[in-house]
């Protein structure tokens, strides 16, 4: 339960005391659960173009190539560029109400997705659900940090990024479901009217709580700092530019997979959507979700010893990823496919909670929102935006002379990205070091 920082007394310097953090009651936990719905609703209404892009193809007569720009840099574009103003508002204002607010947004545009006639009013509709999803993810990071204490928050906010991987797959469960037995457009409107109950929700079940309640004293800063100083702030630190840019080059590889993985899988490897609705499922559940709530436990145990741990994971995770990966684009069937592509979204999934982790506890109190949505604007301009776009007009360019392998042909022309990835996490893991060593010279 977080501390209320005005009824604290003061030590002799003006500096806050404060009693060292106890367990998350009951409170933090019902909040931290209501949040990991949120987003599981959240991941869920972005991953259904991509689920459902076998219907929706057929019904709306798309190519490969604009499904790649809808569900990547349209969606991008306006999911990013609204992140920044309101990680600002959220800095500034309740940041449960924004949560609501943006849920009730994205909801509402996800059920007149269902209704789309064509192209584009299908990605309008869906540019419309990245706006209201800009304002989801940064202020839950924040209201996250403020519930559970240092030295908690790996596992806590470990939990909270499950929901990527259990609203794929409860979005591949029922929506492929619904789609074999009605149509692609009802997964649509049913997901949307859940997501208008669920904004209600956090108005009840996530109490704002103080800022800083939890953080050492050292760390509570009175005044609130402004945009510039944030963005400022960010911008001269290497550490933060550096995971950012590592976390892009990352979900340059998982996005552009996962937004074409089922219709590679039902295309290109024959599998059908009731087949989907039960494997795939699975295949995100326990690969993704594995590898996300594995790495939380991994990131809070071995940070404790280094710091660059919150680098070096996630670079020996993707070294470790780049075969599977390779395997399951070449396997000849689907039966094959799927465990080697559980083995690759475990894997490449390491990265997200130490990103988030390390930005929450690098910045103060009053920047971690804004902070958490430049990490956001980052990561997902070059890796939501760019992925999906670049695997999408790859696979159009090589349907003219290779149209039954065209998929395939475009995913491997991901694995570079790997190395990139790698590449740029062992860099932040020397930054990680060096401020280390300085920080125990300037302590002596």
């Amino acid at each position: 339960m977080a501390t209320n920082t005005s009824t604290l007394p003061l030590g002799p310097t003006g500096q806050l005391l404060k009693p060292q953090p106890t367990a998350p009651g009951s409170r933090a936990w019902i909040a931290l659960s209501m949040l990991c719905f949120v987003y599981v609703l959240n991941f869920l209404s972005r991953q259904l173009p991509g689920i459902l892009a076998k219907p929706i193809q057929d019904s709306l007569h798309l190519s490969d190539g604009q499904l790649g720009r809808i569900g990547g840099l349209y969606f991008a574009l306006f999911y990013c560029c609204i992140s920044i103003p309101v990680g600002w508002l959220a800095d500034k204002t309740n940041r449960s109400k924004i949560l609501a607010l943006a849920c009730a947004i994205w909801s509402a545009a996800t059920m007149c997705c269902g209704g789309a006639g064509n192209y584009l009013q299908f990605a309008v509709g869906y540019m419309t659900v990245g706006f209201g999803e800009a304002g989801g993810v940064p202020p839950s990071y924040s209201i996250i940090s403020d519930y559970f204490p240092p030295g908690r928050r790996g596992r806590a906010l470990g939990l909270y990024n499950i929901g990527p991987p259990v609203g794929s797959a409860l979005g591949i469960a029922f929506g492929a479901s619904i789609a074999s037995a009605f149509s692609w457009r009802y997964a649509f409107v049913f997901l949307g009217a859940v997501g208008l109950v669920a904004a209600i929700g956090v108005i009840f079940f996530v109490p704002e709580p103080p800022r800083g309640g939890l953080d050492r004293a050292s760390e509570v800063h009175p005044s609130k700092t402004g945009f510039r100083q944030t963005l400022a702030m960010f911008a001269s630190r290497p550490s933060l530019v550096l995971v950012a840019l590592a976390c892009g080059a990352n979900q340059f590889i998982t996005y552009g997979l996962i937004n074409f993985a089922v219709l590679f899988l039902m295309r290109e490897k024959h599998m059908k959507l009731n087949e989907v609705a039960v494997y795939y499922a699975l295949v995100v559940l326990i690969g993704m979700g594995g590898g996300i709530f594995v790495s939380g436990r991994v990131i809070d145990r071995f940070t404790q010893r280094a710091k660059q741990a919150y680098a070096l994971v996630p670079a020996a995770s993707l070294g470790l990823a780049l075969p599977f990966y390779l395997a399951f684009v070449w396997a000849p069937s689907w039966h094959l496919a799927l465990p080697l592509l559980t083995c690759t979204m475990f894997l490449n999934y390491f990265y997200l909670t130490s990103a988030v982790t390390l930005v929450q506890e690098e910045v103060r109190p009053d920047q971690r929102v804004m902070s958490g949505a430049l990490l956001l604007l980052i990561m997902n301009l070059i890796g939501l935006g760019l992925g999906p776009t670049f695997v999408g007009a790859a696979s159009d360019f090589f349907h003219t002379n290779h149209p039954h392998q065209s998929l395939q042909m475009a995913l491997y022309m991901l694995a570079p990205s790997y190395v990139v990835a790698i590449s740029l996490f062992l860099a932040l893991a020397r930054v990680l070091r060096k401020e280390n060593r300085t920080a125990g010279e300037i302590a002596l």
